[in-house]
């Protein structure tokens, strides 16, 4: 079925929660410029001729420098309209209604550079120029088209600041917050080959409560566009593909473990937050897994597996009575084997391992995966069909997806196109239109106005949202 044809059939509008624009450049830079100076000029140069500067490296000195391949030839070429769209905010504000999208939310494609660059300088100048550009080249545009701000997040301090930039002065609605910072490990500054990722949650190297409690007084949720390439396993020196491949649910689940296991969403239930491009699959993995974790491993359940508990006489007349002879004669060493991931000296102190989660069951990972935690897909994703299932799901669990067109790169051909991939869940029967209507418009309603509820305020959506 065409764009037209599903338009005619369904009685809600589409929200694309994320598709993406593709930045002037020039414009950037004079932003950037203008407020920090020719040096930051010349940084912003630097980070265009990237590929140029690292194209002659082999293998050994890319491992050495921390360098895996990233994208390359990302955007719309011989679809050349798509590309000047992608580009010009009063084209795509034009093209809106072809696209089958009433409303779209627009993510960063050059604004998702600076998030991860360890130049503090260059990082801070950059996200500002892009912030100042985003809203003023869309301002004539924001009955339909609503650019994200981005927030770097190296810092607490650098988060807050240009959050109450961005939100605060310039007036932008929503936020990508950097999520995963990829830090140096101690003792080891500047080696980009030795670093660890930070969610910051768990374990994180700082406090971001204060950004958090920001996000809830701006009334913004926080949403994260996380890339997996660069750590684990995706640190091909040449293939962007395979590093490409289940980088952004990687990405994703890791921000998400970290904010769940420090108890973020728990203390502040009034945020909402979103997990882009990575699909819902990895959702429903974790929430699963997670559950049952804690069915096994919470504090009480743990210690069924406590070494205190081992009948170590019965163990050792079990083992004189039905262990070959190899064994008996090795039993005065008993404890050896006995005492392998099971050292009874662990301390009390670090054996409830969901403490800092705030959960007191099942419910409320439930809670939180269904309420606060939402999901953003990519239309020709089948997976997709995982989040309306609760037959599938714990506790009948229906995940918050929502409708991401990704139009503006290379995964989208023709931007007409993104709705009628969303369709086929419903043309091959995976889901049904009430699913559909959750999927591109309720669920991204849920996720915006959860937090602030005058989000959709002036766009065309808001009697709608209402």
């Amino acid at each position: 079925m065409d764009t037209e044809a599903i338009r005619a059939r369904i009685d809600h509008p589409v929200i694309d929660a994320d598709g993406h624009h593709v930045e002037f450049l020039p414009l950037i830079r004079d932003f950037l410029v203008e407020d920090g100076g020719p040096a930051l000029g010349a940084g912003f140069d630097r980070l265009l001729d990237g590929p140029a500067l690292t194209r002659g490296l082999d293998a050994a000195a890319r491992r050495t420098l921390g360098v895996s391949r990233t994208g390359w030839w990302g955007v719309p070429a011989a679809n050349s309209l798509d590309r000047a769209t992608a580009m010009i905010p009063g084209l795509l504000h034009s093209r809106l209604d072809e696209i089958g999208v009433d409303l779209a939310v627009l993510y960063p494609t050059f604004g998702l550079v600076p998030m991860a660059l360890d130049d503090d300088e260059l990082r801070r100048g950059v996200a500002r120029a892009c912030n100042r550009y985003y809203a003023e080249a869309y301002a004539d545009h924001a009955d339909r088209l609503l650019p994200v701000a981005i927030i770097p997040s190296y810092t607490p301090d650098e988060a807050i600041a240009e959050l109450d930039h961005a939100v605060g002065e310039l007036g932008l609605r929503a936020v990508l917050i950097g999520g995963l910072v990829n830090r140096f490990a101690p003792g080891h500054d500047g080696d980009r080959a030795a670093r660890w990722v930070d969610g910051l949650g768990l374990d994180s190297a700082h406090d971001y409560d204060p950004v958090w409690r920001r996000c809830a007084e701006l009334g913004v949720s926080p949403t994260f566009h996380s890339t997996g390439i660069g750590f684990g396993s995706r640190t091909s020196p040449f293939n962007y593909v395979a590093n490409h491949i289940g980088n952004f649910a990687a990405g994703a689940e890791a921000m998400a473990r970290s904010l769940f296991f420090g108890g973020v969403p728990t203390r502040f239930p009034e945020l909402r937050f979103a997990f882009h491009e990575g699909g819902v699959a990895w959702a429903a993995t974790l929430h699963a897994d997670i559950i049952s974790h804690w069915k096994k491993r919470n504090l009480d359940a743990i210690a069924h597996y406590d070494p205190a508990n081992l009948d170590r006489a019965l163990v050792h007349d079990l083992v004189r009575a039905h262990g070959p002879a190899s064994f008996v004669e090795r039993l005065d060493a008993l404890d050896d084997t006995l005492r392998f991931l099971a050292d009874p000296d662990e301390p009390l102190a670090t054996r409830d391992e969901f403490a800092a989660c705030g959960i007191t069951g099942p419910a409320d990972v439930t809670r939180i995966f269904t309420e606060q935690f939402f999901f953003g897909c990519e239309a020709d994703d089948p997976m997709n069909a995982l989040a309306f299932h609760g037959d599938l799901n714990p506790n009948g669990a229906r995940l918050p997806a929502v409708f991401a067109s990704d139009i503006g790169h290379w995964d989208v051909p023709d931007f007409r196109g993104v709705l009628a991939e969303a369709w086929e869940l419903v043309e091959d029967g995976l889901i049904d239109e009430a699913d559909f209507r959750d999927f591109t418009f309720a669920n991204a309603v849920r996720l915006w106005q959860g937090t602030n509820p005058g989000f959709f305020d002036g766009t065309v959506v808001a009697a709608a949202c209402r």
